[in-house]
Parts: C-alpha cells; structure tokens; sequence
C-alpha cells in the first residue's frame, strides 16, 4: 500500500512539472492548417484578379470601366469579402475616382457574377472597390 501512494505522489509531482506548465502543447509546431488557408485564400484572391481584369476589359461593355486596371485582390475580413484595388487610366482622362466608383457600383452584380463563374466556391465572395490614382512612372515593384 505505501508503494501505491509512492508512485502516485511521484506521478502527480511529474505531471505537475511536466504537463502543467501552461504552455498549450498545440502552438509549439505550429498550425499545419494555416498554411494551407493562407495558399488557398492567395489562390482565390488571384482568380478573383484575373476574372476582374478580363470582366472589366470586355464583359461588361463600359467605356469607363474599361480604362480601369486591376492592381490587386485581398481577403476583406476573411474570404467572403474580397477588395479589389483598382487604378485611373494614366494620362490625360475623363475619369475621376467618383465616376470609377459610380460605375463599379452600378457594375458589381456583373463584376461578382464573373468571379462567381471563375472560382470553385460555395458562395461567390462580396465585392468591395477601392478607386487609386494612376502609379507615377507605371514602374513601380519592377526592378531597375
């Protein structure tokens, strides 16, 4: 009976040192799962993209938004909302950020039903736009 109690009061001073140190066993490694939704949601940005471009250079017929270029694609608070980051014509143009706004608007069913028909999702992700002006020199990100 005294070895019983032995090795339960070695056991339970093990454990506490050993198991209960507060640190959750399932950080130390890392998340294996999380590098997989980053990929997955750079993947889904990057369709996102490549449909807006082509959707706003021919699909949607507006003279406007055709001027418009496609810079970048974000998740928004999680992929159910995208951002859409799109630039004015460079040069001498009619445009102004407020008729580029305008027109997205009146264009986002258009705009989210072509990324609907170019990602593999459930849902189509909800549109967000915002209007930049032109990059001065067009050259920026490229190396010299």
């Amino acid at each position: 009976m005294s070895l019983r109690k032995h090795r339960r009061g070695r056991l339970s001073s093990a454990s506490s040192s050993l198991f209960d140190d507060g640190v959750d066993p399932r950080g130390l490694h890392g998340d294996p799962g999380a590098g997989r939704a980053q990929h997955k949601s750079l993947q889904l940005c990057a369709q996102a993209a490549e449909a807006l471009h082509a959707a706003l250079a021919g699909e949607c017929r507006d003279p406007v938004l055709q001027e418009l270029t496609v810079v970048s694609v974000t998740p928004a608070g999680g992929t159910g909302r995208l951002l859409a980051v799109v630039e004015l014509p460079a040069g001498p143009s009619s445009v102004t950020p407020e008729l580029a706004r305008e027109r997205l608007e009146r264009a986002a069913g258009l705009l989210r039903c072509a990324v609907a028909t170019a990602v593999c999702r459930r849902r189509a992700p909800e549109l967000t736009f915002r209007v930049v002006p032109p990059s001065v020199g067009g050259t920026e990100g490229v190396p010299s």
